[in-house]
Parts: C-alpha cells; sequence; structure tokens
C-alpha cells in the first residue's frame, strides 16, 4: 500500500513508534496504534498494514530480551493464544470487529478496578496456573487477530503474577511475538497482508526499530513500582479508548 497523502505517512509514522515502543517494554501502548491508523484508512487494512511493522519490532525485541522471561508463561500462553487465533481465523467472515472491542476493553477496565480493590487488601501474587493461562491466552489470541489487541486480556493474567520488571517485558514481547508470527498466514490468505502492505512496512521499520530502543530505554530506567503503575494506567485509558471506538463503531453503523 503506496500513497502520497501526507497525514497517512504522519499518523503511520506514529503508529510504528508505538509498536516498536511496545515491542521494547510497553506493551499496550502498541494496541493504539490501529485506532491510529483508523483515523485514516480502514481497521482491517490497518491491522494488516501493522502485522508485518510488528514482526519487524518483535526481531529487535526478541534480542533485547533473550535472557529476561518466564519460560512457564510461554508455554501457557503460546498453545492458548493459537487456539485463539485459530478460532478468529474461522470465524472471521462473521466476528463484528467493534463488539470485539467493546469486550477488549471492558475486560481491560475489569482488571483495572479489580487491581484497585485488591491492592488496597495487599494481597499476594498470583502464581501461573494452567487453567487461567488457557483461558486468558486464548482471549488474547483471539482478540490480537481481530485487531491487534490481545494485551488487555494478557495483562488480566500475568499482571496478578507481580513479575520482575524485565522479566514481565520480556515474557510480554516473546509471547507476542509468536503471536505475530502464527497470524501472518490466515492474514495473507485472508488478504489483509499483502505485496504492497510489506513495501510499506519496509520503509516504515526505522521508526519501529527506533520505538523499540526507546520503549526498552524506559523500561530500564523506570523504577519498578513506578513502570507497573504506568501500565496499569495505561491499560485502563486504553481499555476505555476500545470501549469508546466499539461503541462509536456500532452507533456509525
Amino acid at each position: 500500500m503506496m500513497t502520497g497523502d501526507v497525514w497517512f505517512w504522519v499518523l503511520a509514522g506514529l503508529a510504528t513508534l508505538f509498536v516498536g515502543s511496545a515491542k521494547g517494554g510497553l506493551p499496550l501502548i502498541g494496541t493504539l496504534a490501529v485506532p491510529l491508523m483508523a483515523l485514516q484508512i480502514s481497521p482491517v487494512v490497518a491491522a494488516g498494514l501493522l502485522l508485518p511493522i510488528y514482526i519487524i519490532s518483535d526481531m529487535y525485541g526478541l534480542w533485547i530480551y533473550r535472557k529476561s522471561f518466564d519460560r512457564r508463561n510461554i508455554a501457557i500462553l503460546v498453545p492458548a493464544a493459537a487456539i485463539g487465533i485459530i478460532f478468529g481465523w474461522a470465524t472471521a467472515s462473521v466476528t463484528n470487529e467493534d463488539v470485539v472491542t467493546i469486550l477488549v476493553g471492558l475486560i481491560g477496565l475489569a482488571y483495572c478496578i479489580d487491581a484497585f480493590l485488591k491492592a488496597r487488601r495487599n494481597l499476594p501474587p498470583r502464581s501461573a496456573d494452567v487453567p487461567r493461562g488457557i483461558f486468558w491466552g486464548a482471549i488474547a489470541g483471539f482478540t490480537s487477530f481481530v485487531s491487534h489487541s490481545g494485551a488487555p486480556p494478557y495483562q488480566m493474567y500475568v499482571l496478578p503474577q507481580r513479575l520482575e520488571k524485565m522479566v514481565y517485558a520480556g515474557t510480554s514481547t516473546i509471547v507476542f511475538a509468536i503471536i505475530n508470527l502464527l497470524k501472518l498466514p490466515p492474514y495473507w490468505f485472508l488478504g489483509q497482508v499483502n505485496l504492497g502492505s510489506l513495501e510499506t512496512a519496509l520503509l516504515l521499520s526505522p521508526l519501529a526499530i527506533i520505538g523499540a530502543f526507546a520503549g526498552y530505554r524506559l523500561t530500564l530506567i523506570l523504577p519498578e513500582k513506578i513502570f507497573f503503575r504506568i501500565v496499569e494506567v495505561a491499560l485502563f485509558l486504553v481499555s476505555l479508548k476500545l470501549v469508546y471506538d466499539g461503541v462509536a463503531g456500532l452507533t456509525n453503523g
């Protein structure tokens, strides 16, 4: 997809920086990329355009966090996410993207309210248990397939574990790197990724690397308590945005 529209390239550049920052350790920022691009092009086209950019950014993120991740979480979440992706592919022709967007936003808001109440009770960290991991991993895979919005369901499972900051960032990066690779074949067969989108992604790739480096540096220097507070505030704001976008889409549709 090549275009001479200046605003397209401005928004695409910002969205690419957000995606890169997500892969550097700030996963929720990437959720804003599709809504941002949707100001200029359809959300479906935006999702297809951004997937190759996600994958390019993933390569840098995988190298950064090659020693910082939680194996058990990856082993639980990746197979579950694969199930969600397959379900998303099988139901692509009947899935209402706006309804999914609202549900993802509500999940994020529910977590934030629950986390606030639990923080006041000072409850201990949860373990990486298989039943919850399969449930939230499958939902993350499905919502990531539909609109690259797998972060809120993922956070619902991982944040209560209170992982060390860099382990949390590395686990998030690796899980979504694998999810994005799994999404590529169905996106190609559905026509959402094509040679045009690959060409555009290649042109934008330097911004993805810059964003990933900036995200990593921020993750590295922020104190752990402030880092996770920022993550939770970002989750709340992103979730509100998703609910708004979904309701607006249903109303306008």
